[in-house]
Formats: structure tokens, C-alpha cells, sequence
């Protein structure tokens, strides 16, 4: 095995970043809304196989000569329905989140890099590793941006930072954050994302909470996700002292042919609006960054399908992106996780 080589150090010149960082990694996003790059984004992703647990003799051959060939150029277009001048919503606010989140920290008196990452496309996790390593950090704290654990995002990332890991000699002090599902000022940050919307535009009559979906059978082999995901929501109704018949959980961005977590989401609505139900209000809960799954499936096409059976008003709750309460939660849980960690220009514990 080839390690990387060790950054030179023999000028004396001192470090350029904090010995503490931060790596905030999300899913991805493909550079550009064409089939291309759609086409290059896919073949990463879909090559995983945390995201795709089918045996690689069987799913190759499908991935290659069928999804590849068929689902960029599809996919191309509902991106282009939600890119912005700056490129693709998730990589815009990733990247605030990143600098803000840097801010936050240093507001409260902790000098702690924090840079954006992609499990998938640019800036790879890989990447900016070796950027915060080669900056002078030596202590890293990988935080992703799901707050509900899941083998095929959490663990992901674990994977990619192994695989870095792998390849160099020299190791950073490294630290992981699993979940944070039930974290109380992230449940926070959800119920007054949610007060404010009402406050702005009223109240509909059923709060529908949207959760990506995966394939059912992962949490018949033991996958936390189903579960972290029903807590986040009944934890979120209760600060919002919803009754039962107020919420619903539903799961989003099927694919493929196998059963996935029930109820999902536009089946769903098209039922509340069959029932009567004239006024839908949706959040998405775990996702920390607007992007196309909430954008495009569920501003965009969840509305059509709601609309088109029946339903008289649909609201989309925008996501935590750069709002106070939610940077101020993601802080104090990046904090807890780097309890005696000090950088070289800090003179006390990191403390939430």
C-alpha cells in the first residue's frame, strides 16, 4: 500500500488553520444540471454499497447498462428546475452552514476551522482532509449532516473518511458524530422553523413530515433510521403540542422495484386530499439543506400531487439552511463532541 507523503514542515512557518476542525460532510450534488454531470454524480453514488446493498455481480450490469444510460438525463431536468445562479442549492447552503458554523464557534470563544464536504462529487471528503491535515489541524471532527442515523449516509461517510484514513501515514485525531435525532435544540430549530411559517402564512390543517425514504428491509437487518426518524417527529409534535390526528411521518425518494418505509409521502397526500383534508403543510425534517429532494419532489411535484386530487392548499416548510436556532444547536453539538480539544490559541475546555 501507497501512503501519501507527509507536508513539508522544515521552514518553520507556523500552522495555517487551528489544530481543531470541523469537516461538515453532506450527501452531494452533481457541478452542473446536465446529463453529464448527472451521469458522473450517479456512478459514484449508486456504485456504493451502503446506498445500494444488492451483490455487485447482479447490480453492475443494471447500474451500467440500464440506470446509467436512462436516469441522468431525467434527473438533469429536475435539477434544472431548482438550480440557482450560484449552482446547486445544497452545495450554496453546505457551504454557509460551513461558514457560519465557523463563526458561531468562534463567537463563542473556540478558533475551530470548519470546511464543507460531499460524500459524493466536490470537494470530496477525501480532499478536504488532506487540506485541513496539510492546514495544520490535527484534530478532526467529522460531523455529518443528517441527524438521523443510517448505514447508507452516516456510515457512508465513515467509510469514505476510512478509506482516506488508509492512505496516510500520519493520522489526525479523529472523532465522529453518529446522529442527533432527539438533540433538544435541533428539535427546537424545527419547531420554530415551523411556528414561524404559521406566524407568516397560518396553519394547515396537517403538519406532514417528509423523511427520505430506504428500502424497508434495512430495517428488518437492524437499521436505526425507521426509528430515529418516528422520534424526531413525535418529538417535534409534542414541542409543537400537536394532537395526533394534527402529523403525519411519511418517507420520500423511492427507487427501484423493492418495498421501501411506508407511508410514502405523495401516496400519502394524495390521500389526505381524497379525505378532505383542504390545507397540507410539509416539512422535511432530515434534511439540513434544501436541495432536490425537497425542492423539486416536494415544493414542486408533492404540491402538484396533492393539488391534482383534490387539495385546495399546500405549503412547503423551507429547511433548517442558515437559520440562528439551528446553527446555534449544530455548535453546541459539535462542542459536546470535541470536549478537550484545545486548540493551540484556546485556553480553556470546548464547552457547549
Amino acid at each position: 500500500m501507497r501512503f501519501l507523503p507527509e507536508p513539508s514542515r522544515t521552514d518553520g512557518t507556523p500552522s495555517r488553520l487551528p489544530g481543531c476542525a470541523v469537516l461538515l460532510c453532506n450527501l452531494g450534488t452533481p457541478d452542473a444540471a446536465d446529463a453529464p454531470a448527472l451521469r458522473r454524480y450517479l456512478a459514484e453514488f449508486l456504485a456504493d454499497p451502503r446506498v445500494v446493498e444488492i451483490p455487485r455481480w447482479l447490480w453492475w450490469p443494471i447500474l451500467h447498462g440500464v440506470v446509467l444510460r436512462t436516469r441522468p438525463a431525467k434527473s438533469a431536468a429536475k435539477y434544472a428546475r431548482i438550480w440557482t445562479p450560484d449552482g446547486s442549492p445544497l452545495a450554496v447552503w453546505t457551504g454557509k452552514q460551513a461558514r457560519l458554523l465557523e463563526g458561531y464557534l468562534g463567537q463563542r470563544g473556540h478558533r475551530v476551522a470548519v470546511r464543507p464536504a460531499m460524500r459524493y462529487g466536490e470537494p470530496s471528503i477525501a480532499t478536504v482532509l488532506s487540506e485541513l491535515k496539510a492546514g495544520g489541524a490535527s484534530r478532526i471532527l467529522v460531523l455529518p449532516l443528517y441527524p438521523q442515523y443510517c448505514a447508507a449516509t452516516t456510515a457512508s461517510v465513515v467509510d469514505a473518511v476510512a478509506a482516506w484514513s488508509q492512505r496516510t501515514r500520519r493520522l489526525p485525531e479523529l472523532r465522529f458524530v453518529n446522529g442527533y435525532h432527539d438533540d433538544a435544540g435541533y428539535i427546537d430549530a424545527l419547531a420554530r422553523r415551523v411556528s414561524d411559517h404559521w406566524l407568516k402564512h397560518g396553519r394547515g390543517e396537517r403538519l406532514v413530515m417528509s423523511f427520505h425514504g430506504m428500502p424497508a428491509r434495512t430495517r428488518e437487518l437492524g437499521d436505526p433510521y425507521h426509528d430515529a426518524c418516528h422520534a424526531t417527529a413525535r418529538l417535534l409534535a409534542e414541542r409543537l403540542t400537536l394532537k395526533p390526528v394534527e402529523w403525519s411521518v411519511a418517507f420520500q425518494s423511492r427507487f427501484g422495484r423493492a418495498k421501501w418505509l411506508e407511508p410514502a409521502t405523495e401516496p400519502t397526500l394524495r390521500a389526505l386530499a381524497a379525505d378532505g383534508v383542504g390545507r397540507v403543510d410539509v416539512i422535511c425534517p432530515g434534511f439540513a439543506a434544501d436541495c432536490l429532494e425537497t425542492l423539486e419532489e416536494i415544493a414542486l411535484e408533492g404540491r402538484a400531487a396533492f393539488l391534482a386530487a383534490g387539495g385546495k392548499e399546500f405549503h412547503y416548510i423551507d429547511c433548517l439552511n442558515d437559520r440562528h436556532e439551528w446553527l446555534a444547536a449544530l455548535a453546541s453539538i459539535a462542542l459536546r463532541h470535541m470536549q478537550g480539544w484545545n486548540p493551540e490559541t484556546d485556553t480553556g475546555d470546548l464547552r457547549p
